[in-house]
């Protein structure tokens, strides 16, 4: 299989695998993940100024990702405190080998637009999620949670013109996606020519 092929492959097969598909407590070796996020890093960016800054907790930190995010969100729900919700963000770091806090550190240059830092660091999580599919690995970028609160943001060295654009869980699949589909490339595809 030449390069393009292994690519068109890899890019068709890539897949989102929930924290419950991971196998938990199987881990996966903190050099695989090291390289997953070098190739992050080799994303597109205007201006090279590489707005991402990523966040990995694993072993022991998994706990604490889990306590910091669950009881931030109690003390915040007030009364749209739901049980599930807490348990699920007390739960779902530990089912992961590694969680990765994807944080878009605001370009110093302020020529360049906020929506182009965001979506290099949407670059760099696709980078990672294509790396995964080439590792046998699964993961999963998931914005729930304290992602958009602003309460949250310094616990992962964010500051105020920064963002927390979610997490991403890395692990090892335990149960495979299935049922993957995308509608006819027409339906999306507009071709302007001769």
């Amino acid at each position: 299989m030449n390069s393009a092929e292994f690519f068109n492959q890899l890019a068709r097969n890539r897949r989102s695998v929930f924290p419950d598909q991971l196998e938990a407590g199987k881990k996966v070796e903190d050099e695989i993940v090291k390289e997953i996020l070098t190739n992050a890093t080799w994303a597109p960016n205007h201006g090279k100024e590489e707005p991402w800054l990523f966040t990995v907790f694993t072993g022991e930190g998994l706990k604490k990702l889990a306590a910091f995010q669950s009881e931030l969100y109690k003390q915040e729900a007030g009364e749209n405190f739901k049980e599930p919700a807490y348990l699920k963000l007390q739960q779902n770091p530990l089912k992961a080998s590694h969680v990765i806090a994807i944080g878009m550190k605001r370009s110093v240059n302020k020529n360049i637009p906020e929506t182009e830092d965001i979506a290099a660091v949407a670059c760099a999580v696709q980078n990672m999620y294509l790396s995964l599919t080439a590792y046998g690995l699964g993961g999963y970028w998931t914005t729930g949670g304290v992602t958009y609160k602003e309460t949250a943001k310094p616990f992962f060295g964010l500051e105020e013109n920064d963002k927390l654009l979610g997490f991403f869980y890395i692990g090892h699949i335990a149960v495979p996606s299935t049922n993957a589909k995308r509608r006819p490339l027409e339906e999306k595809v507009k071709w302007v020519g001769d």
